[in-house]
């Protein structure tokens, strides 16, 4: 079972965000969506989740078209993070949380609760959302998606404003997400959590898939080159890859 997005176009204007991409989002995998800053990331993750129609290609899931689902049904099975989201209403986080049941007709206190947990929210789960800190907001956000407990996860820079622990800890829970086979796909920078936790990357590049696979493999220096316009070191320590940029290629 899969959310395959088949040869994907769409162009705002006189630029291609998209180019023809094919992508597949398996269940029980995490899938880094990398490259550089206008690459496509958000705009596939949106295409994939229903939230941007493109201007030719389909999205299936589960081999039913996307657009002949009626929306309820498509919010059951795909929940997506947006990047910088945001909230309308200074509700409490138990609140805000509970709005991921909305597409199952609410209700489902045990589903909140165990959303609570897993980001750490729990014991402040009366406040006001308009009390927390950018990172709090944003393990709030993650949990509200969480709580929807849907086949396939977007996620839109899931970590950017959290502190190095917080996103190990994001992580270990996304992945964990996928081990227990929920397709899990999240928008990232930091490519070396990708060679940590990624089970497979699609990287991008103007519109166009510049690579696919491994994250080890895929993230090679002739791709760092040419996609991100780095020179790069890579090695391993203590079983893990790792990624050192040095320089703006062809600085000295």
């Amino acid at each position: 079972m899969s959310l395959v997005a088949h040869e994907i176009r769409l162009r705002r204007g006189a630029a291609e965000m998209l180019a023809g991409i094919s992508a597949e989002l398996r269940q029980g995998e995490l899938l880094g969506v990398l490259g550089p800053n206008g690459a496509g990331k958000t705009t596939l993750l949106r295409v994939w989740a229903g939230l941007i129609a493109p201007d030719r290609g389909a999205v299936m899931l589960d081999d039913t078209r996307l657009e002949l689902l009626v929306p309820a049904s498509r919010a059951r099975s795909i929940a997506y993070l947006p990047q910088d989201g945001a909230a309308a209403w200074n509700l409490t986080v138990a609140e805000t949380v509970s709005l991921g049941r909305l597409p199952h007709g609410g209700g489902d206190n045990g589903a909140v609760a165990r959303a609570l947990e897993a980001v750490g929210a729990w014991d402040w789960r009366a406040r006001k959302i308009a009390t927390l800190s950018g990172g709090e907001m944003q393990r709030v956000l993650l949990a509200r998606a969480l709580a929807v407990e849907a086949k396939y996860l977007l996620a839109d820079e899931p970590v950017a404003s959290l502190d190095p622990r917080y996103q190990l800890a994001v992580l270990d829970l996304l992945a964990a997400q996928a081990d227990a086979g929920k397709g899990v796909a999240i928008v990232m920078h930091d490519l070396n959590l990708a060679l940590r936790y990624c089970d497979r990357v699609i990287l991008l590049d103007r519109g166009r898939i510049a690579g696919e696979g491994a994250p080890a493999n895929v993230l090679d220096a002739a791709r760092l080159a040419a996609v991100y316009g780095i020179e790069a070191v890579r090695g391993r320590e203590n079983g893990q890859n790792f990624i050192l940029p040095l320089r703006v290629e062809g600085q000295k």
